[in-house]
């Protein structure tokens, strides 16, 4: 209906202007012509007045889409005065593009010129305004006839698509929604809960906010890209979706964190057996393109009225109690207790502490050497990072390594590790010393690095150091649950170059035997707490046979770790164990306490009553 009006405005007052063409006498004729003229400009002014008064903006082209007028309204829209803009291509001055790919869209007033009937502009056009900006703009556009009906050119009609009512609900939605998954954003989150706890309040009941967050979302991100992130996401919020109850409300908090509001719940049991839901929901694989993601995820559980009496406490404490559960390992929930604030004030120190440690190189690896059953001999050692801090002294990896996983200095660390235990291999090959392998640990994440081989590889050359002589790593729990494409592409480059592969903790895990045969391991390592009890009961010695048996008949190398006791290694020695690490045999040792073994020579265990710790000794 505007554009009809504004080409009648245009029609009724310019055209039929010119029709004093009579023969009568010149003088006559000139005074007519004065007027016509004068009433031409009459015409002009008031049309273009009446076009600039509008709230639509207006622009209008000749035959080949050549810019011959623009109102002040669309002067303000595009960014282009009329003087500059006049004579220019309309796809210049009115440069439009599609709001889902930004891909340069087609200007409807050719279509019109070409079709000869009104058309309408795309849905969600945007346009591209002369200094780069964007706006959204609906309108449509239409052929322009002279009294013959023949066409002359294009009139285009638009208006700032934010003023509508459907864009105004439109972005009344988005300010309230996450813009990839579709859920509530922190900001109806907000609303919500605060709504949920006055209810609460007067219908005594209890409000639960789950608050969760997943285990190494960020080098699945950086190592296959943000496309991949990003669908993961998607599918996590429709798995939240099903878990819960429609008058639940799921947020994303932002990046990889997610809270659930439970707006009632009777008891403190209703939360914990939704956050198990979630965790069972969760650790399912996802299949994306060519990659199977396994996933875990950490939660923390805060209730109205026991945990916080607004919503910012309430959140804060669920936020706390999460980062408890990601300190206590992966997939766990936990409920928000009062010590959480002490214990994740600690936690922040350390995490700001170990950025120190990193820039000072605070940080010191200690071996624990390893012994070849058949022989006696060292064959290999384990670096172990440690880590004196000033204010808590020295430091379990345990206590520290998950912090480094959680805010992101797990890869340097890995890699300071790294170059520090090849370096000094090189110094005591160096000094003369007759080495052994040095095997270094990593976690699935640090081998979701695409770039790791070639960093090696440099690493190697730099200290000329054979592939043979460094053996990684990694736990099985870390491995299974973090099995993709990724991982398994990086071990087998490494595994290629020559580098050695062992699965640390064997046993431990779930579903070993069923996806060990993704890898390309060259060694299994028993983890400590099967060679502890292994000598409590019959039942316990099977199972360790059992694993050295399966190890081998896949002709892989088996390890037992945390050898105590003497006891213990005439087993091992007994079912044919490949090797054995322990305090049997020695402590970890500094590195200079290490080369004294190596200064001493060609080492052999001795089977005698030895004590703990000093049964390793030259021949």
């Amino acid at each position: 209906m505007a554009l009809k009006k504004y080409m009648l405005i245009a029609s009724c007052h310019i055209g039929d202007i010119c029709q004093y063409n009579h023969p009568i006498d010149l003088e006559h004729a000139e005074a007519r012509l004065r007027e016509a003229e004068s009433a031409l400009q009459d015409a002009r002014e008031w049309a273009q007045s009446t076009l600039n008064s509008i709230g639509d903006a207006v622009i209008t082209t000749d035959l080949e889409c050549r810019v011959t007028y623009l109102n002040r309204v669309a002067e303000n829209l595009t960014g282009w005065m009329s003087i500059d803009a006049l004579g220019k291509p309309l796809s210049q001055v009115l440069t439009l593009a599609d709001g889902h790919t930004f891909l340069t869209a087609p200007n409807p007033a050719q279509r019109a010129i070409d079709e000869n009937r009104t058309v309408g502009l795309a849905m969600d056009c945007v346009l591209i305004r002369k200094d780069g900006s964007q706006l959204n703009i609906e309108d449509s556009a239409a052929p322009i006839h002279d009294r013959a009906g023949c066409t002359k050119g294009a009139v285009i009609v638009f208006h700032d698509a934010c003023q509508s009512p459907a864009q105004s609900l439109k972005l009344a939605h988005q300010a309230q929604h996450d813009s990839l998954t579709g859920l509530p954003n922190r900001v109806l989150l907000a609303e919500r809960l605060s709504r949920a706890i006055g209810l609460a309040k007067r219908h005594q009941h209890q409000v639960a906010l789950i608050y969760l967050d997943l285990d190494a979302f960020k080098p699945i991100n950086d190592s296959l890209g943000h496309a991949v992130g990003d669908t993961l996401l998607q599918l996590v919020a429709g798995r939240l979706s099903e878990c819960v109850r429609d008058t639940d409300t799921i947020c994303r908090q932002g990046g990889d964190e997610f809270v659930v509001l439970l707006s009632e719940i009777e008891e403190p049991e209703d939360a914990a057996r939704i956050a198990q839901k979630i965790l069972s929901a969760l650790a399912v694989p996802y299949r994306i393109d060519n990659h199977e993601l396994h996933i875990t995820t950490s939660i923390g559980i805060s209730l109205y009225p026991n945990h916080g009496s607004d919503a910012r406490t309430l959140l804060n404490n669920a936020d706390t109690a999460m980062y408890h559960a990601k300190g206590s390992g992966s997939n766990h929930f936990q409920l928000f207790r009062a010590d959480m604030n002490e214990l994740r004030e600690q936690r922040s120190q350390i995490e700001l502490q170990l950025h120190w440690a990193l820039k000072e190189k605070a940080l010191f690896l200690e071996f624990q050497p390893r012994i070849d059953i058949a022989n006696g001999y060292l064959c290999s050692t384990e670096a172990l990072v440690r880590w004196r801090n000033p204010a808590l002294g020295l430091l379990q990896p345990s206590t520290f390594l998950p912090v480094a996983e959680a805010c992101g200095l797990i890869r340097p660390i890995g890699h300071w590790v790294l170059c520090e235990a090849c370096h000094q291999l090189q110094r005591w090959r160096e000094q003369g010393l007759e080495i052994v392998p040095i095997a270094v640990n990593m976690s699935a994440m640090e081998l979701r690095d695409r770039s790791l081989p070639a960093r090696i590889t440099e690493m190697l050359s730099e200290t000329r150091l054979d592939a043979h002589f460094l053996e990684v790593e990694v736990t099985e729990s870390s491995l299974m649950y973090h099995q993709d494409e990724a991982v398994i592409a990086t071990l087998v480059e490494l595994n290629n170059l020559g580098i050695r592969i062992a699965i640390d903790d064997f046993g431990a895990g779930s579903e070993s035997l069923k996806r060990l045969k993704c890898f390309p391991i060259n060694t299994i390592n028993i983890a400590p707490c099967f060679v502890h009890d292994m000598l409590e009961s019959l039942e316990n010695l099977n199972f360790i046979k059992a694993l050295i048996n399966f190890g081998q008949g896949l002709a892989l190398r088996v390890i037992a770790k945390g050898v105590e006791a003497q006891a213990q290694l005439d087993h091992l020695i007994l079912q044919g164990c490949d090797g054995a690490q322990g305090f049997l045999f020695s402590k970890p040792l500094s590195a200079n306490d290490y080369q004294a073994l190596l200064v001493a020579g060609d080492f052999r265990l001795k089977h005698s009553a030895a004590a703990p710790g000093n049964i390793l000794s030259s021949k």
